[in-house]
This record gives C-alpha cells, sequence and structure tokens, in this order.
C-alpha cells in the first residue's frame, strides 16, 4: 500500500498552513510595506518599493496555487523556490542588525531567523510530493 493511499488528505492541513502564511505575509507587503523595503539589499538595482509589492504579488500568487488542490503542485515548487529566492533579504536583514544599536536580542533573533527558512522550503516540498 502507498504512502497516500494509507494517508488519505495527508497534506491537506499543511497546504492550508503554508497558503495561510503566505496570503498573511504577502497581504503584510502591500499594508506595511517600509519594513520589507529595508530587507531589499542596495546591491539590487530599482526601488526597493518594487521588490517589496513584487515579492507581496508573489507571496499572494502562490497562496492562491497553494490553496487550489489543481495547482497545489506547482503552488508548492514555486514555494521552494520563492523561499529560496528572498533568503538574500533575510541576510541582508541579519547583516543591517548585527551593525545597528539595535539591542542584543534582536541580533539574535535576525541571526537565528537564517536558519529557519531550510524548514519552510521543506514544508513547501511536502506540500509539492504531496499533490502528485
Amino acid at each position: 500500500m502507498s504512502e497516500r493511499s494509507e494517508l488519505p488528505g495527508a497534506g491537506r492541513g499543511t497546504a492550508r498552513a503554508l497558503s495561510a502564511f503566505l496570503f498573511g505575509m504577502g497581504t503584510l507587503h502591500f499594508v506595511a510595506p517600509k519594513p520589507f523595503d529595508a530587507l531589499i539589499p542596495p546591491q539590487l538595482p530599482g526601488s526597493a518599493r518594487a521588490y517589496t509589492l513584487g515579492s507581496g504579488a508573489a507571496e499572494l500568487a502562490v497562496a492562491a496555487a497553494v490553496a487550489v488542490p489543481r495547482t497545489r503542485r506547482l503552488g508548492g515548487l514555486l514555494a521552494m523556490l520563492l523561499f529560496i529566492g528572498v533568503f538574500p533579504g533575510n541576510v541582508q536583514m541579519a547583516r543591517d542588525w548585527v551593525r545597528s544599536n539595535k539591542p542584543l536580542p534582536l541580533k539574535a533573533g535576525a541571526i537565528a531567523r537564517l536558519p529557519l527558512q531550510i524548514p519552510m522550503i521543506l514544508v513547501a516540498r511536502k506540500v509539492y510530493r504531496q499533490a502528485r
């Protein structure tokens, strides 16, 4: 018996959670864009706001793809790529916060956040694999 048939509906809760997370973060990019602007590496051409709004739109689109069973597999793949793609912004935040006058716990949190990208990628991979 395959894993899929042993676990009917496996992954739906994971897909819902991933979709909700992406929807929430994507919405925040439009409601409160300023903190996201600060994450954009200055080496990138163009305005930080354009990257903020573009990544917010991407998160909303990926959230929708993950939410719909017919596009869930593609959504899982796109979520993996999105989490990899935004990683430089997380690195930029950690660099900026470590160099700032922010309290030590915030600096430590910014650094500790970097490896948390791995579980997010793994959750997206799980959604991708279970949507076959």
